[in-house]
């Protein structure tokens, strides 16, 4: 039997789990039918998807804690820069003094304890004392080695965690443990979790931002950066100051010259209403949001982005301050004073590296303490020291936390004849700026720069300062994924209240 009226074919997708109804049609005509009706309504859902995303409201979309309830306590900083050292800084050469090594230098390494004595990549050596003279410094009465001698000036300003420590000594896992929380990866980055919980404090720039070094990336490669599960947009914006083309893909090609303004604006519209439509279909996806989100800022940042790397307005004695002008700071000096450009202009959150994931021209000194730690020492002290003298003069470091740290230490025996290597039981850490009470440190390790002795901290510790000092409760910024509500700290984490004003 025929009949005119047509009836609804039900069909399940088995991507996106919900019901699709065909009404018998000719499928071309109805995409035809439904392209049409899209250009009548897409500058308005384009408008409409705009004024979700601001409140919030459209999936995937970044979400302030405002929007939330608020911030969980009044935050005393706005905004972090962290300098971190790629490779293990040797805690025991640069701010951990222990006259043990200075008087058993040369002798078997025995800590007394019964305790396995093991290293990550070669046979203990014999005790080796640090081939750096040492001094006090400030009022505070600070240990620094001559390697440091711009931060030796600053230590006043500082507050040290001096027995940090590390469930690993390999680099990778490591590396993700400072950054993400977890040895594994795939988990979002410190930098993710505050752009996931605070946003950029300017539409124009992004709210994290990574500063690797010239040389090349940390030994975890772009997965330093990542947002992990958090909704894409959160992962880091790479910016490599010195490169020719500094941010990756902003701006067309030198030869395209069909590319015009006009043809520009019609593209990204075009675009937007594709991706409009795509996205409402599948909305527990984030990428697509992301990738729309990433255009528009691109386009914003077109504008914004050379002012931000203009560092060749500012004044000569700036320049010189953070070292742009000896070839052995310079591009450390850069990053620095890129880092404090941006977040003058919004930028939430911005991670500076010192040293690539290279066997040399970093912080991981296996071979030689007195041959490779000073190149690499020398090339941050400087720029480090400016950047917080700048902040300070500026009025900056009143609501802006700076924070130095690296994945691990080094060992308190040598490695071959002078080299040390990796150690988890002990490395130094320190902050300065918004919500830090300066001249102050929390924690010690033992006679020899082994293992953490007294009010050992943890990287959980060290991520729960952070979120505390932006307002943030670390035990309240959630994210549900597979089933649990993750969070950067983990189970674990405590505020260090020890250095707190």
């Amino acid at each position: 039997m025929t009949t005119s009226a047509k009836r609804p074919i039900r069909s399940r997708s088995p991507e996106l789990g919900n019901e699709l109804v065909s009404t018998g049609e000719d499928p071309v005509l109805m995409a035809r039918r439904r392209f049409l009706g899209n250009i009548r309504s897409g500058l308005g859902g384009i408008a409409l998807a705009t004024l979700l995303g601001d409140a919030g409201l459209m999936a995937g979309a970044s979400r302030s804690p405002s929007l939330r309830g608020g911030l969980h306590h009044p935050a005393r900083a706005k905004r972090v820069i962290q300098l971190f050292m790629n490779g293990g800084a040797s805690q025991c050469d640069l701010f951990d003094f222990k006259p043990r090594l200075e008087q058993l230098h040369g002798k078997a390494f025995d800590p007394g304890t019964g305790a396995r004595v093991e290293a990550s990549i070669s046979t203990p050596g014999a005790v080796m004392k640090s081939p750096f003279s040492w001094a006090r410094h400030g009022q505070s009465g600070r240990w620094v080695s001559d390697q440091l001698p711009h931060i030796s000036g600053v230590v006043d300003d500082l507050a040290f965690l001096m027995a940090m420590t590390s469930v690993s000594n390999v680099h990778g896992p490591a590396t993700y443990l400072q950054n993400t929380g977890f040895l594994l990866p795939g988990f979002p980055t410190l930098g993710a979790w505050v752009s996931y919980a605070l946003g950029s404090l300017s539409e124009n720039v992004p709210a994290y931002v990574a500063l690797p070094d010239s040389r090349g990336f940390p030994y975890n490669g772009r997965s330093a950066f990542t947002s992990g599960f958090l909704p894409a947009d959160h992962q880091g914006t790479v910016i490599q100051t010195v490169a020719p083309e500094p941010i990756a893909f902003l701006k067309p090609p030198i030869g395209a010259h069909h590319v015009t303004e006009a043809s520009r604006v019609a593209g990204l519209g075009l675009l937007r209403d594709m991706n409009a439509r795509h996205a409402a279909e599948r909305p527990g996806d984030t990428r697509l949001q992301a990738r729309m989100q990433s255009y528009e800022l691109a386009a914003r940042l077109q504008l914004a982005a050379p002012d931000l790397m203009d560092v060749d307005g500012e004044t000569t004695a700036t320049r010189r301050l953070y070292g742009l002008d000896q070839s052995h700071t310079s591009q450390f000096g850069r990053n620095c004073l890129v880092a404090r450009r941006m977040i003058e202009r919004g930028v939430r959150f911005v991670q500076v590296w010192s040293g690539h994931g290279g066997a040399a021209g970093n912080w991981d000194n296996h071979g030689s303490i007195p041959g490779e730690l000073p190149f690499i020492a020398r090339s941050m002290d400087q720029s480090a020291a400016a950047l917080l003298l700048d902040l300070k003069a500026r009025g900056l470091l009143e609501d802006t936390l700076l924070v130095w740290t690296t994945e691990f230490g080094r060992m308190p025996f040598s490695q071959g004849s002078v080299g040390r290597d990796h150690n988890g039981g002990t490395f130094v850490s320190w902050f300065a700026g918004a919500g830090i009470r300066p001249g102050t440190s929390v924690g010690e390790s033992d006679e020899w720069s082994w293992k953490a002795a007294n009010d050992a901290t943890t990287t959980y510790d060290f991520h729960a300062t952070i979120l505390h000092l932006l307002g943030i409760d670390h035990s309240r910024l959630t994210f549900r994924h597979n089933g649990i509500d993750r969070r950067l700290t983990d189970v674990h984490g405590e505020v260090v209240q020890g250095i707190l004003a």
